[in-house]
């Protein structure tokens, strides 16, 4: 990788009109830099802006300001065509009367490369993504994922800097789906190409990306690792979004937490970098697997539910007033059910306070 970013996106805003006068703000002041050789996935629910984003990016939406830099070059301004980038498309967009040697080599022929060079990239292409004998069938004669191997293989047969992939999975079934993601991450990993993934899946984007940007109405509400993501949300939304957490609500005084029906949380279960609150109304984010809950005939809780899932115990326990989620590993964990009262407390260092 280049001591540079591959994409450099500052302050990047977008405003669509809507049909009844108004505006629809769908980037907010957007910057994120892309490193050189990583797998970016922009994360979020529909209309927080991602897919907005890749389209300026790829020059089929014009940014109403901001600036987009490609290795260094501001881009923003050049002709879709002229941009060294990519974009593969959920609907795959293969041309069905051609087949998928001809579908792959359309591109370079619009470059006017030599024939030699053309067939070199086309088999170099197929070889990539594992289709070398069929290249002379019609995308109609292809299965679902060998349909977007076709079009991930010409848009890499073109060797851009970028390759932008618009939610390109989510028509295909749950097994296909893993098989491809997995696919994906070897592809990037073998060319070295920057992939920037757009998705609405926690899973696959956890489970693909080197950084995850998760998107909220218009704006990055954190960027990082999958794994920083997960363990330290900044915000409500971020917690919320990505897996599943216990969003308590209390209030910070001297530096000591008290949850609503849940009493003062010990220092010890708060995380190290969440520091000294500031006095006032606080959400604390707490994850399933970091609830504690054991039995105890004169504990804090009383368990409402208990159902065995994927081998895992999955409670839900109230204290006092709140109700919150927990997992146990099935193998180690203690027989409890509903009507059981327990102590609950949280994992050390695992509670943190988040943004509302």
């Amino acid at each position: 990788m280049t001591a540079g970013p591959a994409l450099r996106i500052r302050d990047v805003s977008k405003a669509f009109p809507t049909p009844e006068g108004g505006v629809v703000q769908a980037l907010d002041s957007v910057s994120l830099d892309v490193a050189d050789g990583s797998f970016m996935v922009l994360l979020g629910p529909s209309g927080c802006g991602k897919t907005t984003l890749l389209r300026c990016i790829a020059g089929l939406e014009s940014p109403d300001s901001g600036e987009i830099d490609l290795k260094g070059q501001r881009i923003d301004g050049v002709p879709v065509w002229k941009r060294r980038v990519n974009t593969v498309f959920q609907s795959y967009a293969l041309f069905p009367h051609m087949t998928v040697a001809q579908n792959i080599a359309f591109g370079l022929q619009m470059d006017k490369l030599p024939k030699a060079e053309i067939a070199r990239k086309v088999d170099q292409a197929l070889d990539m993504v594992r289709l070398t004998d069929l290249g002379a069938r019609r995308p109609s004669q292809l299965s679902g994922g060998q349909q977007q191997r076709v079009a991930l293989a010409r848009a890499l047969a073109k060797e851009p800097e970028v390759l932008l992939l618009d939610e390109p999975l989510s028509a295909l079934d749950l097994k296909l789906r893993r098989g491809m993601q997995m696919e994906l991450k070897r592809l990037q990993r073998e060319t070295s190409i920057t992939f920037v993934l757009v998705t609405h899946d926690q899973d696959e984007a956890m489970s693909m990306g080197d950084e995850v940007a998760v998107f909220d109405r218009g704006r990055i509400a954190q960027v990082g690792p999958p794994r920083e993501v997960y363990l330290a949300p900044r915000t409500r939304f971020v917690a919320d979004f990505i897996g599943e957490a216990n969003l308590l609500e209390g209030t910070a005084a001297e530096g000591r937490i008290t949850i609503r029906g849940f009493g003062e949380v010990p220092a010890s279960g708060l995380a190290v970098d969440t520091g000294r609150p500031a006095d006032g109304a606080v959400v604390l984010a707490v994850r399933p697997e970091n609830v504690t809950v054991s039995p105890d005939p004169s504990g804090n809780g009383t368990v409402v539910d208990a159902t065995f899932i994927g081998g895992d115990l999955h409670l839900e326990v109230s204290v006092g007033d709140a109700v919150l989620s927990a997992r146990q590993g099935g193998l180690g964990s203690v027989a409890l059910a509903a009507g059981d009262s327990v102590r609950v407390g949280f994992a050390p260092g695992s509670a943190r306070t988040v943004d509302p």
